[in-house]
């Protein structure tokens, strides 16, 4: 009787999530670094929380209360209680500052990195597991907190490498737009699912454009407007005057820029204006949204604030690179008062030759209500969270002329029996604080070795044969000026003879003449051990 074969298991990812190589993680744990020293400069403290909370700690912030695995990955735990995998690092930062409270000093500065977990439906872009850094101050109610967070995240952009002009942070305050909801007859608790409504039209600019949001804040929007096909969306019902203050105000900015050019500052061949002094563009904005705010108190408060954060930006300096803008539109309901959005405004190319605009690449607020959930009062917090993988993106059309990442040196093995002394050439070089492994396959084929050498982007392989061994030397092949060499060789018997970029040394001088070999080619090595 024929035995049953056994079944094979298909090797699968879960939609939604990714394998990272180093080719992704080298450069993301760069960029990590560089953010942590600008964070740490300000004065903030590193803080980890676990991957999972208990599914209570996010309360009505989650997608659906009543479905507690929807939106967020979610479980029983033995004693029945739901868990949840965060879903953003504030939430776990709430908690953890209300568990702490009486402990912690205030105003308590931290920042945390780490990955957060989505259970949302997997698309192009869009994935179930992704990292965030997060920086909050929690216990100060001053906007100078508010304001320093965005100048960190300016300074932060540019230690990255990407210049100035080639980004903007953008300041709104959610108070403003609540004022003019209110002035337009849309405030109190009866209104929220209209304000609700409201806030998802102006969130969908960048998809439909000012029009389109004129149709979503009116009777509604279809998806083919021009033939009136498609879906329909029904819209939040406003009237024209409602709907063109509103839009008033998302547009501040851009109508503030234009009145601030004096006659004759727009040269006849632009299309575009040219923007004008920044501050003169930022008390024109605020004098806009006080306008359109009317005399309600939560717009005037709004205002107020956000001419605080302009004066502190204007004496610090940064008005060039951060900027008072109405359009910035938060989703998240926590927020209470100012909102901010980093965007980069370069545009590159695809390898297919399309346009790409990165736009925002973090965001964030103050949320005075999220830690008060568990104390029963309001604490005061801000803070801003950066999308790792989306930066990363961005910050790779930016080096195209990057310094490629070069693996270990490679001692190859030549004799089975000689293994001690060929680890004991890999411990050298290690004490000396230059990467190198041993060979660990099959020795037998000494091209495997090599493709093996090649596949790790190894710098230089180091060969010791029997006769060398003997002499106490080694040789060392420079697999860099190697390939450069092979590309110009087209005969055998001309490569055994040249041996290109291959020579030798004595096993004392290994550790300095392989050094001299990754400086040249300016690949980095640490310092000896120890």
């Amino acid at each position: 009787m024929a035995k049953d074969k056994p079944t094979k298991l298909r090797a699968r990812m879960p939609r939604g999530f990714a394998d990272r190589g180093p080719g992704d993680l080298v450069p993301t744990r760069a960029m990590l670094e560089t953010i942590r020293k600008v964070y740490e400069l300000y004065g903030f403290e590193a803080l980890e929380t676990p991957f999972i909370e208990y599914t209570d700690a996010l309360g009505k912030f989650l997608p659906d209360q009543d479905r507690p695995n929807e939106g967020v990955f979610s479980f029983q735990d033995d004693d029945e209680q739901w868990l949840s995998l965060r879903y953003d690092l504030t939430a776990p930062l709430a908690r953890h500052v209300a568990e702490n409270f009486d402990k912690l000093p205030k105003p308590f500065r931290s920042y945390r990195a780490g990955w957060v977990f989505r259970n949302e439906k997997p698309g192009p872009g869009r994935f179930r597991q992704f990292m965030q850094f997060d920086a909050d101050t929690v216990g100060a109610p001053t906007v100078a907190a508010d304001a320093e967070i965005c100048m960190m995240m300016a300074d932060t952009l540019e230690a990255l490498g990407i210049a100035r002009g080639d980004y903007v942070i953008k300041v709104n305050n959610r108070k403003v737009l609540d004022g003019v909801l209110e002035a337009i007859g849309l405030g109190g608790d009866d209104n929220a699912g209209r304000r609700l409504t409201v806030l998802r039209a102006i969130d969908k600019f960048d998809k439909v454009g000012i029009s389109g949001v004129r149709d979503l804040l009116g009777e509604g929007r279809w998806e083919n407007p021009e033939a009136k096909s498609g879906d329909f969306t029904k819209g939040a019902g406003l009237d024209e005057e409602a709907i063109d203050r509103l839009l008033g105000l998302f547009l501040a900015y851009e109508e503030a820029d234009s009145d601030a050019l004096e006659p004759g500052d727009w040269p006849v061949e632009q299309r575009v204006a040219p923007k004008s002094d920044p501050n003169k563009v930022m008390h024109g904005v605020l004098r806009r949204m006080s306008a359109l705010a009317g005399d309600t108190a939560t717009g005037a408060s709004g205002v107020d604030e956000l001419g605080q954060i302009g004066a502190l930006i204007e004496t610090s300096n940064y008005s060039d690179r951060i900027r008072i803008d109405p359009s910035v539109v938060r989703g998240l309901e926590y927020y209470t008062g100012p909102v901010f959005e980093a965007e980069l405004t370069f545009e590159v190319k695809d390898e297919k030759g399309r346009p790409v605009r990165f736009g925002s690449v973090g965001g964030g607020g103050r949320y005075d209500g999220l830690v008060g959930r568990f104390r029963g009062e309001a604490v005061p917090a801000t803070g801003f969270s950066i999308g790792v993988s989306r930066l990363a993106s961005a910050l790779s059309y930016l080096k195209t002329d990057a310094t490629p990442e070069f693996g270990p040196v490679v001692v190859v093995v030549m004799d089975r029996d000689q293994t001690a002394h060929y680890m004991g050439l890999v411990a050298t070089l290690r004490q000396a604080g230059i990467r190198a492994e041993m060979y660990l396959g099959n020795p037998k084929n000494l091209g495997n070795q090599f493709k093996y050498a090649d596949r790790r982007n190894s710098p230089c392989v180091v060969i010791q044969g029997s006769d060398e061994r003997a002499n106490g030397q080694v040789q060392i092949k420079d697999l860099i000026e190697g390939a450069k060499a092979a590309a110009a060789i087209t005969d055998n018997a001309e490569w055994r003879e040249s041996r290109p970029a291959q020579f030798a040394c004595t096993e004392d001088e290994l550790v300095a003449k392989v050094r001299e070999l990754l400086d040249h080619h300016g690949v980095p090595h640490g310092a000896a051990l120890g």
